[in-house]
């Protein structure tokens, strides 16, 4: 499993293999996704099913919940767990109530973390109350480290080929510039700069515009 999610080729199939293995390896789990917060917002990856990304956005809108903890702690807890969400629940009693009628019934959410950041939260979940035993976040945690390595991995060498991307259209755009204004090319970079910071536009999307229309309009 760990190694099938290292050869994964891109951010999002990476986050469907963690999601999906999860469904297939931890005992009681019938669906699975990854939450990340932004601030209050939460953004929902991978889901496998449609009452994962209900769960999420009833948390984002009640601000509490397992997995909206679980993505925003740095320190102390990382496993977040409702065993039965037919009994009554004094952590999260607002997001319990309701997730009862999206048809959840037991949950565990997993920070997913390496020792450089934060990446969000690893959330599974079970139709029946009680699915879940000590085995299944014994799994569910064993997942989750592997899966923040494979996803922080992946993001990475997305940036980095986001990177060499951008460099290279800039790259192309001076020498249009240079081509048709006869400039150096620290001048034509200036260029791209300045247009850059007069209109607000992002230097790599004057880059595109550049290479897209051979000129600045």
């Amino acid at each position: 499993m760990a190694r099938d999610l290292l050869a994964q080729e891109t951010v999002g199939a990476t986050l469907q293999h963690i999601t999906r293995t999860a469904t297939e390896l931890v005992a009681g789990c019938d669906a699975a996704g990854i939450l990340l917060l932004h601030g209050k917002r939460v953004e929902t990856l991978a889901p496998t099913d449609d009452m994962v990304i209900e769960s999420d956005r009833l948390q984002e809108q009640l601000a509490e919940g397992p997995c909206f903890d679980a993505a925003r702690t740095s320190v102390g807890e990382r496993v977040f767990r409702i065993a039965d969400f037919t009994a009554a629940q004094e952590r999260w009693p607002a997001y319990a109530a309701r997730a009862r009628d999206l048809g959840v019934g037991s949950m565990m959410g997993f920070l997913l973390y390496t020792d450089d950041e934060d990446l969000g939260a690893l959330n599974l979940y079970a139709h029946r109350p009680g699915s879940f035993t000590d085995d299944s976040e014994t799994a569910g945690w064993l997942l989750a480290s592997h899966a923040a390595v494979a996803f922080s991995s992946a993001r990475s060498h997305a940036q980095m080929e986001q990177a060499m991307a951008t460099r290279h259209t800039i790259g192309e755009a001076m020498g249009i510039l240079m081509g048709s204004h006869r400039l150096t090319e620290d001048q034509a970079f200036d260029v791209l700069r300045r247009y850059s910071q007069e209109k607000n536009i992002k230097l790599r999307d004057v880059a595109r515009r550049v290479c897209h229309e051979g000129r600045l309009t």
